[in-house]
């Protein structure tokens, strides 16, 4: 769905504000950091991503986080970056959602993993991500319990650590967001903001809202 509203210059600011006023806002945060009460194992592991896999010893850590600048320098490692190792790491993080939170659309939102990540919530298989450098996000809405215990899984994997020029490091080493939206909301990137018309007096302003709509009847 879009809409595309055409405004007058002096209208803008009233409608910009008209977008944040208290009764729009949403009850819940639309995105919260994400960082804490991570557990890690630095290796391979089977059945990592399982709702039940037992990870009570794994290392309690909170993102960002780097597990090659952890390691000691080597020789060895000379044609990797910074003469540091890669290698495969796996992070685990059980969490529930807030009463305030069920029925709305849920999203785990990546600022960047270091790489070929796969994801997994509550044993599903989300996807894989070769790059290490740009964002991702997953709808996790079909696969989150509402009441109860989630589990997200990320497996990251720097096996091929000679890949770059400069230093990488290795893991979930910037920020990750679960963001919640209403089910009918502003798409991600779904607002535009043009300008045809410009003159000494006045400029027509024209804005672009791509709206998303998941409830069951519009």
């Amino acid at each position: 769905m879009q809409l595309k509203l055409k405004l007058l210059r002096t209208a803008l600011p009233a409608f910009l504000l008209l977008v944040n006023l208290p009764g729009y806002a949403q009850n819940v945060k639309e995105k919260e950091l994400f960082n804490d009460n991570w557990k890690f194992h630095k290796g391979d592991v089977t059945g990592g991503q399982a709702i039940n896999f037992a990870d009570t010893v794994w290392r309690k850590l909170s993102l960002p986080h780097d597990w090659s600048i952890e390691e000691p320098f080597s020789n060895k490692w000379a044609s990797a970056t910074a003469y540091l190792p890669g290698g495969i790491g796996w992070y685990r993080k059980t969490f529930k959602l807030l009463p305030a939170q069920a029925g709305k659309r849920v999203y785990i939102y990546f600022d960047g993993v270091y790489m070929n990540s796969e994801v997994w919530i509550n044993g599903h298989y989300l996807g894989k991500r070769p790059n290490g450098f740009t964002p991702f996000e997953y709808d996790i809405t079909p696969y989150v319990h509402p009441a109860g215990a989630n589990v997200i899984a990320v497996k990251a994997d720097h096996s091929e650590f000679a890949d770059s020029r400069w230093y990488t490091g290795s893991g979930i080493y910037r920020n990750v967001y679960l963001k919640v939206k209403e089910q009918v909301h502003l798409k991600k990137w779904g607002v535009g903001f043009t300008t045809p018309t410009v003159s000494k007096d006045k400029a027509e302003a024209v804005v672009d809202l791509s709206v998303v709509n998941n409830k069951a009847t519009a």
